[in-house]
């Protein structure tokens, strides 16, 4: 009996998924639970909750450092991202002619995704723009006298790290390069009888049928730069003047700093919304640029 109970279809998938079913229930689903009550109490998570109904968002409405961190961010993430991919793109092109060490470049260029969101590669990358750090030193041998406030400038700090950003680029380059294989030679070699040169080519061959994986990078990407939060309190914690500061951030400093916790909470929440709102034009706008027809 217990045998034949096993041995259905439906009861082994149902013990399988048990793991990551339980896992998803104490850890995402019912802290999100938790935080939406939050959202609308007063809560610093020193005392118990008070239900405060739409306090929270309100204060959030006519808070201007709100406002400054989600423009900071939308900025942020805007010019990064199609940076990061086009960067990524033309990288995964370069890597498409094989060579005996085609294998080694892949590895190198892939490591920045591996080890850029680390604390300790936002800690280098913040001596690296110092003032006394290293950029600064090879633009004295090479002449320059006048020291640049790479992170003290508010209109340059934000450059950084956008900078560190797209030189994270290996994860898209490696999607692009294993898409970029699957598009059949025969098309360019009839694109060439035709007359057709490597920018023409570029355009009406590969762009159209490369969409699909560019449309697929541009969500995650987009989703990666909203969320961003490493690189901006490591390096500069929002300054000069929050001219850097990151929803994120913001949000953390709310929540665990300030002892505004049902703020953070409210805060978290409107993120949800961004993020499905700009993943909804996304996929809204995917059916005017998306090829779907297949090869």
């Amino acid at each position: 009996m217990i045998r034949k109970f096993f041995l259905k279809e439906s009861t082994a998938g149902v013990i399988f998924s048990m793991p990551f079913m339980v896992g998803f229930l104490a850890f995402m689903f019912v802290p999100m639970m938790i935080s939406l009550y939050y959202a609308f109490c007063d809560f610093n998570i020193l005392s118990d909750p008070v239900f405060s109904g739409l306090k929270n968002f309100k204060t959030m409405a006519g808070d201007d450092k709100f406002w400054k961190s989600l423009n900071v961010t939308m900025f942020y993430t805007i010019v990064s991202v199609p940076l990061k991919l086009a960067f990524a793109l033309a990288v995964a092109m370069i890597l498409m002619k094989s060579t005996k060490a085609t294998g080694i470049y892949r590895a190198m260029y892939y490591l920045p995704s591996i080890i850029g969101g680390s604390v300790a590669v936002s800690i280098l990358w913040k001596r690296i723009f110092a003032t006394d750090g290293l950029l600064n030193s090879i633009l004295k041998g090479l002449g320059f006298q006048t020291t640049i406030m790479w992170l003290g400038n508010k209109n340059l700090a934000i450059w950084t790290l956008i900078l560190l950003t797209v030189w994270q680029f290996g994860s898209s380059m490696l999607i692009f390069l294993a898409s970029l294989k699957q598009i059949p030679r025969s098309l360019y070699e009839a694109s060439t009888v035709d007359g057709a040169g490597g920018c023409r080519q570029f355009i009406s061959v590969t762009l159209p049928l490369l969409s699909p994986t560019i449309f697929f990078n541009l969500v995650m990407q987009m989703i990666n730069g909203l969320l961003a939060f490493t690189q901006c309190y490591i390096i500069t914690k929002g300054a000069p003047l929050d001219s850097t500061l990151f929803y994120m951030v913001y949000m953390y400093q709310q929540s665990f700093e300030f002892y505004n916790t049902g703020y953070g909470a409210a805060m978290a929440w409107v993120m949800l919304l961004l993020v499905a709102v700009v993943t909804a034009i996304l996929f809204a706008t995917r059916k005017f640029w998306v090829y779907d027809g297949g090869y």
